[in-house]
């Protein structure tokens, strides 16, 4: 009876063992894993195929499977957003709060601001300070404008923002769209209506007095009255007939055609217009360049529109008496083609840069002041942009953008 009580209690000694051993063990696999899982670290599997603790391995590795499918189906969604983030048109730069440390900037907030590198915001402030200002300044639910020169040209931008945490630190999303586009569209439409009804009115008023002044004409030469008389109603006519005509200059900026599209060698393009140019540039002595930034750069564009807009460029800049003027094609970071036009003539001033394009304005005696504005429009039906990058002592010059 004694030998019998022995060996089970023998037994029952063995079995805590063994039972305390396997708790050991699991504890031992389960914090293996997790310290594993902690660190993102799933190149671990555990033996299915013993006796013992099968059923324990098969779960464990299947857990490990369910967590590896969830840590690649977020990292694809990561790449997803990230891939979205860089293609918006919409500049974002995450920032964190207190310290001021730029987390992360996307293609087109580069372009903005016309940095290749962001780290801090203390960069944006060399810039420019009112930029800084607004970046700091700006709460969700509001919104700032702000207006810089980065290395090319002006830029208006609109400044929106909210707040998130991420990895335990509290950071400010700032979505910085350029508003220079909406503004232009918005001034662009404002002075077509203002064209309109100038136009339709003058002309009301104007085709009976020609009218009414040929025909009084024609009866007092038949009539043989004072010659002082004819004389006055030839000058009436020829006064009205002048003002038509320079009305009608105007009603084209109403009237640009939708672009008829191709694809065509910005090269051939710009060839063509100094051929065109060549009677007055060659007369005055200028010296015309092309310079290609980038190879074999193709446009779909309405190739006679955008050479009208290069035309005139070229013609303005040999009325600044330039002696050398350049043209350049390249694509940008985003792939947009940029053709720009430099010359070194005499600089716009600071008055005309804010007024160039606008309907009328012009400085010349006999310029009509519809070239620029008119250029400005095309552009904008070929959802591009027209914009004066700078006009200095070292030269001017403008920047067509096609997106």
């Amino acid at each position: 009876m004694m030998e019998v009580i022995l060996i089970l209690a023998g037994a029952v000694v063995v079995c805590f063992v063994y039972t305390v051993y396997l708790w050991h063990r699991t504890n031992e696999k389960l914090t293996f894993m997790l310290d594993s899982l902690d660190n993102d670290d799933v190149n671990f599997r555990f033996r299915e195929r013993l006796f013992f603790n099968a059923s324990l391995n098969r779960t464990l590795n299947r857990l490990r499977g369910i967590y590896e499918k969830r840590q690649r189906e977020l990292r694809e969604q990561e790449q997803y957003y990230a891939h979205m983030l860089e293609n918006v048109q919409t500049g974002i730069v995450v920032v964190e709060e207190g310290s001021g440390r730029v987390l992360f900037y996307n293609n087109f907030a580069k372009v903005l601001l016309g940095m290749e590198q962001v780290s801090h915001l203390r960069q944006i402030r060399r810039i420019n300070e009112s930029l800084y200002d607004a970046f700091i300044a700006v709460k969700p639910g509001g919104a700032l404008k702000a207006s810089y020169y980065n290395e090319s040209t002006s830029v208006k931008i609109l400044l929106s923002a909210s707040y998130a945490s991420i990895k335990g630190k509290d950071v400010k999303i700032v979505a910085v769209s350029n508003i220079d586009s909406q503004l232009n569209e918005n001034q662009e439409e404002s002075w077509n209506k203002l064209t309109r009804v100038l136009t339709h009115e003058i002309m009301n008023t104007i085709t009976p007095i020609v009218s009414l002044s040929d025909t009084l004409n024609q009866c007092a030469v038949e009539d043989n009255l004072d010659s002082n008389y004819i004389s006055g109603l030839e000058t009436i006519s020829a006064s009205s007939k002048g003002l038509l005509s320079f009305v009608e200059s105007y009603r084209s900026l109403t009237r640009v055609a939708a672009p008829i599209r191709k694809s065509f060698l910005v090269s051939e393009l710009v060839e063509r217009v100094l051929q065109l140019s060549a009677p007055y540039t060659s007369e005055a002595g200028i010296e015309t360049v092309y310079v290609e930034k980038t190879e074999d750069v193709i446009l779909w564009a309405d190739e006679n529109q955008i050479a009208q807009i290069l035309i005139n460029l070229v013609k303005n800049a040999a009325q600044a008496e330039a002696t050398r003027i350049e043209i350049s094609v390249e694509l940008d970071s985003l792939e947009n083609v940029v053709i720009e036009v430099s010359n070194n003539g005499a600089p716009i001033s600071a008055e005309g840069r804010e007024e160039i394009f606008v309907p009328f304005y012009t400085t010349k005696q006999e310029g009509t002041g519809i070239g620029l504005s008119l250029s400005r429009q095309i552009m904008r039906l070929h959802n591009g942009s027209l914009t004066l990058a700078r006009s200095d002592s070292q030269g001017t010059a403008f920047k067509l953008k096609f997106s």
